[in-house]
């Protein structure tokens, strides 16, 4: 199959009546390429810095530092009769979401593809390499770079425009090998549940909570972390740095859980270890002590009844061989095991294979899972009775 020929050169995009032509062009086509660059690793919060679009022949670097109105995107990404082509692009429509409200429809992630047909590697220069014999290098200090500075270095544009310049070619190799599998109706599914993604910002009052390593924290050490946590945020956004820049999740949990020790012995506490600094966080640390402890809210998950040891050591060895039941069919479609039926589901089914029925209507079960795979399952089920 013939490669489409890309300009080489990509078109930056700085004004608005310039991106309103490209779009009013655009509505005729029937493939779009995107991706974004942000920079989550130098900015908070994070924001969209680049829309990299590849239209027919042409790319097009959008910037929305820029361009104050960029809506008018809204009508290529929401028009179901575009196919629009991502890499991994979950971060990509998520963020979209997150600052511009965009929605997406008719969605082909070329990454999602290619774990279909068994890619082991699904970076984009892997799987580009793979499908198309494209060698595409990604500079890492690029990958990480700061996307908010101006103007954009030649090597930078040329990095971004190569993200979108191949997605459509391996696209259509992909969906001729899916087809040929009998695998096209799976990734049309997955990029379904994809396109649904949206942004939910953070609940701010319980936030901490998700800082990892935060499970096995008493009452009070959760409410010196609730403080720490705020005292991090707070300064964050002041300096506009990610929090894991001002100190890591290790960091505040270590204290947390030792209040009293010397944190400039802590590892990673940087500046929060400085005489002056540190004096600072003990008056927080105490005051939060002072408090009445944190009391960590119910889980939200359904908690089944208590399991005997015999109960558990059955439930065990039923996990195991659906686990190994998964691995066998894994191996003959040369297929990652794990796309072929949520490990969460194996799980409750080891508990009770009894529940088959209602376990197929679990959310994270997908349809074309149980109109491959769920027969099959029933059967492993019925052989524990």
């Amino acid at each position: 199959m013939s490669q489409k020929v890309i300009k080489e050169t990509p078109k930056t995009l700085t004004s608005s009546d310039d991106l309103k032509k490209i779009v009013k062009d655009s509505i005729a086509t029937r493939y779009v390429s995107i991706d974004i660059e942000g920079n989550g690793f130098f900015r908070y919060p994070e924001f969209v810095c680049l829309i990299q679009i590849c239209i027919d022949e042409d790319i097009y670097l959008v910037d929305p530092l820029a361009i104050h109105d960029i809506s008018v995107l809204g009508e290529i990404f929401r028009d179901h009769k575009i196919t629009k082509i991502l890499h991994a692009g979950d971060y990509d429509i998520r963020s979209l979401n997150r600052d511009y409200g965009f929605s997406f429809s008719n969605v082909f992630d070329t990454s999602l593809g290619a774990a279909l047909l068994g890619s082991k590697k699904l970076g984009l220069d892997s799987v580009l390499k793979e499908y198309i014999d494209a060698n595409v290098t990604k500079d890492k200090k690029l990958q990480r770079s700061d996307w908010t500075i101006r103007p954009l270095s030649k090597e930078a544009r040329t990095y971004a425009a190569d993200d979108v310049r191949y997605l459509h070619s391996a696209m259509q190799v992909m969906n001729k090998r899916l087809e040929n599998l009998g695998r096209l109706s799976w990734l049309r599914e997955e990029c379904e549940r994809l396109q649904q993604v949206k942004f939910h910002p953070k609940d701010e009052d319980t936030a901490f909570l998700d800082v990892k390593g935060s499970k096995n924290l008493d009452g009070r050490s959760l409410s010196v972390l609730q403080s720490l946590y705020a005292v991090r945020e707070d300064e964050a956004i002041g300096k506009d740095r990610p929090p894991f820049k001002i100190v890591g999740d290790s960091v505040l949990v270590g204290i947390a859980r030792n209040p009293h020790s010397d944190y400039s012995e802590i590892k990673g506490i940087g500046a929060w270890g400085r005489p002056g600094v540190s004096k600072r966080i003990r008056k927080i640390v105490t005051d939060a002590l002072a408090q009445e402890p944190v009391e960590r809210p119910p889980s939200k998950i359904t908690r089944k009844s208590p399991m005997s040891n015999k109960e558990r050591e059955k439930a065990n060895i039923r996990l195991k061989e659906l686990k190994e039941w998964r691995k066998a069919i894994g191996q003959n479609l040369d297929v990652d095991p794990s796309l072929l039926w949520p490990t969460s589901s194996l799980n409750r089914l080891s508990r009770d294979p009894n529940t088959f029925i209602s376990e197929v209507s679990e959310p994270e079960v997908r349809n074309w899972q149980r109109l491959e795979f769920g027969n099959k399952l029933e059967e492993k089920l019925s052989s524990f009775q």
